[in-house]
């Protein structure tokens, strides 16, 4: 059994410098400019994740080894790309949808991705000021239209469990508050974190709800089997997101993998994100046709449960806004659907007697 506090230990031996870095890539270039990148946009890998790595250019290095291309402007990019800071009524706390909000409980994670959306402040030092936990508390019991709570950062799974039952106490004690999510990558990069201790205490505040991120097949091991067994168990569903990255996983026979083996550990493919445009990140950027052709060549070929929602998270604000191979329907009237399916055959659904005063015809 790993102890309760090996996850600490393993978080304290991370790498966060590039001297550090030096040692494990000794024919690191460029470490003058890597120094200066890392103090406007921080490093760290845990050791777990360091040796998932199997040679240079691998697909997990790419994830988070700092590079030179990071400097580069693109007229297209910017540090707030989903203009989160005009939806918060209260610090740490954004308003977009309805029914939900998303609150950063701190700007730690156990490695920084270098293509991270909110790359503007994540490994910036601290948790949660103190306040701010009030702060929610009084807008969200006025607010009652909302009933679901993603948890968010960084990531909240780098608190303490006392911590974190503090804040998960206190919005479960809000009325209308009907679900409590938690957005993480520590099962995939921090195993040693899901202790059971953890789960137990989460187990108390159902209904509760993850979603993980993992961007690679070569990311599900035993260890990630193990942690995502122990919160399935606890009675957690688990979701499963991914971000498009070209040269890591822009490839149908790769997202395929990873689709089906996040479902073998009991993570339900949720959400396949366009990178978002994020300052930094262009090249980590594909094309929306290349989602569109990964889309098509899940769907039919692999279980429908393995086939996530492409999105773009819409620039400026708009939210998330699901993406689908245009010629999947054909033609809508009144009277008919006619759609392809995946083998490329055309197949044409009637429309009922009732709909034949709807809307006109559309043709896609």
């Amino acid at each position: 059994m790993i102890p309760s506090e090996q996850w600490k230990k393993d978080l304290k031996e991370s790498i966060e410098t590039i001297d550090e870095l030096a040692q494990h890539f000794p024919l690191l270039e460029n470490k003058e400019e890597l120094e200066n990148l890392i103090k406007q946009y921080p490093l760290r890998i845990t050791p777990y994740f360091l040796n998932l790595m199997k040679e240079k250019g691998d697909p997990i290095i790419k994830q988070v080894l700092p590079m030179l291309e990071e400097s580069n402007y693109s007229a297209s990019c910017m540090d707030d790309p989903l203009a989160e800071g005009h939806d918060s009524p209260v610090p740490n706390l954004v308003h977009r949808y309805p029914d939900r909000v998303l609150l950063y409980l701190t700007s730690q994670c156990p490695i920084y991705c270098r293509f991270c959306t909110r790359k503007r402040f994540v490994g910036e030092p601290g948790f949660i000021p103190r306040g701010v936990l009030e702060g929610w508390v009084d807008y969200l019991t006025v607010h009652t239209e909302v009933r679901d709570i993603i948890m968010s950062g960084g990531d909240p799974l780098l608190l303490t469990d006392e911590y974190l039952e503090k804040i998960v106490r206190s919005l479960r004690e809000i009325p209308h508050i009907e679900i409590i999510r938690i957005g993480t990558r520590v099962p995939g990069t921090l195993p040693s974190r899901i202790t059971d201790k953890l789960c137990q205490m989460l187990k108390k505040y159902h209904p509760f709800y993850m979603n993980l991120h993992f961007n690679h097949p070569d990311e599900i091991t035993p260890e990630v089997k193990e942690a995502c067994a122990k919160l399935a168990d606890a009675g957690i569903p688990l979701g499963g997101h991914t971000v498009l990255l070209r040269g890591i996983n822009d490839d149908p026979e790769v997202m395929k993998s990873l689709m089906q083996k996040l479902l073998a550990i009991r993570v339900k493919p949720y959400y396949l994100y366009q990178a978002d445009l994020v300052s930094g990140t262009d090249h980590f950027r594909t094309s929306v046709e290349t989602g569109l052709e990964i889309i098509k060549a899940l769907r039919g070929h692999t279980s429908g449960m393995a086939v996530p929602h492409f999105v773009i998270d819409a620039p400026g604000g708009g939210g998330k806004v699901a993406i689908l191979p245009e010629d999947v329907l054909i033609h809508k009237d009144t009277n008919q659907v006619i759609v392809k399916n995946y083998e490329n055959k055309i197949f044409m659904y009637p429309q009922p007697e009732e709909s034949k005063v709807s809307a006109p015809a559309v043709n896609p």
